[in-house]
């Protein structure tokens, strides 16, 4: 006896689209750190900003806008804010005066340790393992690189 033949996907179903499970799955990620990003006082693109200076201050404007895939029109205002919030300076680069040096201040450091346990939580919240998650971080980074070379 020959078997059915499965139903044809519709392709254009919201349920179909790799392109929704990301976006919907980015919202409620973002969703889970809000609380968290709230005791710091930081949004969470702010947190982002402060991730790449936790991880090496004295940058140019520039290099932030290349570590987070973000132009500098997005990022001036996020920089400006941290600044008025007594985070970062935000001075002119000493060799070329066309270019913005962005240092932590002494709260901006200091900022680092309060936000030790986010990680941790969000690893938490997502019922995911440590491994799942470093797979799927890897995935998505070849996805994007794919995408960006296209």
């Amino acid at each position: 006896m020959k078997k059915p033949a499965d139903p044809p996907i519709n392709m254009l179903a919201l349920e179909n689209q790799f392109c929704f499970a990301l976006y919907s799955s980015s919202l409620a990620l973002t969703k889970a750190y809000k609380p968290l990003l709230e005791e710091l006082g930081l949004t969470y693109p702010q947190y982002l900003v402060m991730l790449v200076l936790w991880e090496q201050d004295k940058v140019l404007v520039k290099e932030i806008g290349n570590a987070l895939f973000l132009d500098s029109g997005t990022l001036t205002p996020l920089l400006k804010r941290l600044e008025a919030n007594g985070l970062l300076q935000r001075q002119r680069d000493d060799a070329d005066e066309r270019q913005v040096r962005i240092t932590l201040t002494t709260a901006g450091r200091e900022l680092r340790k309060a936000a030790m346990d986010i990680p941790q939580k969000i690893l938490c919240a997502s019922g995911q393992s440590k491994e799942t998650l470093i797979d799927l971080r890897t995935s998505l980074g070849a996805l994007r690189t794919e995408l960006l070379n296209t």
